[in-house]
C-alpha cells in the first residue's frame, strides 16, 4: 500500500473542507486544509484590485506552492482541501478576465506558475465537487460566514465556468467528479459511502482494499 496524495477541488461552498475531514477519518489519511497565512497585500488589494491583484496572487501562489511541497514530502497518505492549480486556473484567471489584472501581469504570473509546477508531482486523484450556482449560493447562505454573505451570484457563476473548463481539460491525474446537486454526504451516509466506493474502485491497489 503506497502513500497517497488526494486533492479535493471545487467552488466556494461546494463542501471541500467537510469532505476532506470525512475522508481523512475513514481512510486514516492526514488532512491538510487551506493555509491561513495572512496576505500582507490583501487590504491594498480590496482597496484597489487592479493595482494590487498581481502582488496578492503572487503571495497566494507562493504559499500554495510551499503547501503543495509539504504535502508531497509528508510521510503518509494525505487529503488536501483545495489545490495550487485552482489558485492559478480559477482565481487569478478570473481577475484577469474581469479586468482586475493586466495582460502583462497575468502573463508573468502564468509563466511563473507553469515553470514551478513542472517540479511539483500532481496528486494521485482529484475529487471535483461539481455544483450548480443555485446549490452553491444556498450552501454559502446556510453556513452563514459573515465574510461570504456579500458574495455575488455573478461571481460564483464566473468561477463555476472556470472550474468546469479547468476540469474538462485536466490530464495530469484521474478525476472523480461528484455531482453535489444530487448528493449530500453530510446528511446521508449512503452518499458518503458511494463516494468512498468510487475512490476505492479507482485506486484499489494503492489503498490496499
Amino acid at each position: 500500500m503506497q502513500d497517497l496524495f488526494i486533492a479535493i477541488a471545487g467552488n466556494i461552498g461546494a463542501g471541500k473542507s467537510t469532505l476532506t475531514g470525512l475522508l481523512a477519518d475513514y481512510f486514516d489519511w492526514q488532512p491538510f486544509y487551506e493555509a491561513n497565512a495572512e496576505n500582507p497585500y490583501l487590504e491594498d488589494f480590496y482597496r484597489d484590485m487592479e493595482r494590487w491583484s498581481f502582488h496578492s496572487q503572487i503571495f497566494f501562489l507562493s504559499k500554495r506552492l510551499e503547501h503543495h511541497r509539504q504535502l508531497v514530502d509528508y510521510p503518509g497518505s494525505v487529503v488536501q482541501d483545495r489545490t495550487v492549480y485552482e489558485d492559478a486556473e480559477i482565481f487569478a484567471r478570473n481577475l484577469y478576465r474581469q479586468g482586475d489584472m493586466s495582460e502583462r501581469d497575468y502573463d508573468t504570473y502564468r509563466r511563473l506558475y507553469h515553470a514551478v509546477c513542472k517540479f511539483l508531482p500532481p496528486p494521485h486523484l482529484i475529487i471535483y465537487l461539481k455544483s450548480s450556482v443555485d446549490t452553491l449560493m444556498a450552501r454559502i447562505l446556510q453556513r452563514g460566514r459573515d465574510f461570504e454573505q456579500d458574495i455575488k451570484r455573478e461571481y460564483i457563476a464566473a468561477l463555476n465556468d472556470l472550474y468546469n473548463n479547468w476540469i474538462d481539460n485536466w490530464t495530469l491525474c484521474p478525476v472523480l467528479t461528484i455531482d453535489m446537486d444530487s448528493l449530500d454526504f453530510v446528511q446521508r451516509e449512503d452518499d458518503l459511502q458511494r463516494i468512498i466506493d468510487q475512490i476505492e474502485a479507482l485506486l484499489p491497489q494503492e489503498i490496499g482494499r
